[in-house]
């Protein structure tokens, strides 16, 4: 069966959107965290948006893309667990972010699998 929409093009836009997130995060410098998150919020955003540049790159590149996807799943999981989950737990109507992020580690793990590198 031919394929309506090849995966490689679904592969460059996901890592579009990664590169965007990554921008925002570098850009921004700020945002929320809780309590127990040691350091300054600014130089997280500054990692995570490294984190998203990087997984961006190596999945447009072809290089180290199972590793970048893989690393890139966790730190969506990290976020599900540190940032996430409370304010889902505490109103139902905030479920949306840990949704975004578990279908954004989803698509990662995805296209890691698929990778031969």
């Amino acid at each position: 069966m031919k394929q309506l929409f090849p995966t490689r093009f679904a592969e460059i836009l996901y890592a579009l959107v990664m590169i965007i997130f990554g921008i925002m995060h570098l850009k921004s410098g700020t945002g929320k965290l809780p309590d127990f998150v040691p350091g300054s919020p600014a130089i997280w955003m500054y990692i995570t948006g490294a984190g998203f540049l990087a997984a961006g790159i190596a999945i447009i590149i072809n290089k180290f893309k199972r590793l970048a996807c893989y690393m890139l799943a966790l730190m969506l999981f990290i976020f599900i667990l540190v940032i996430h989950l409370m304010p889902a737990i505490e109103n139902p109507y905030n479920i949306y972010q840990p949704l975004k992020d578990l279908g954004l580690a989803m698509c990662a793990i995805m296209i890691g699998n698929n990778s031969s590198k």
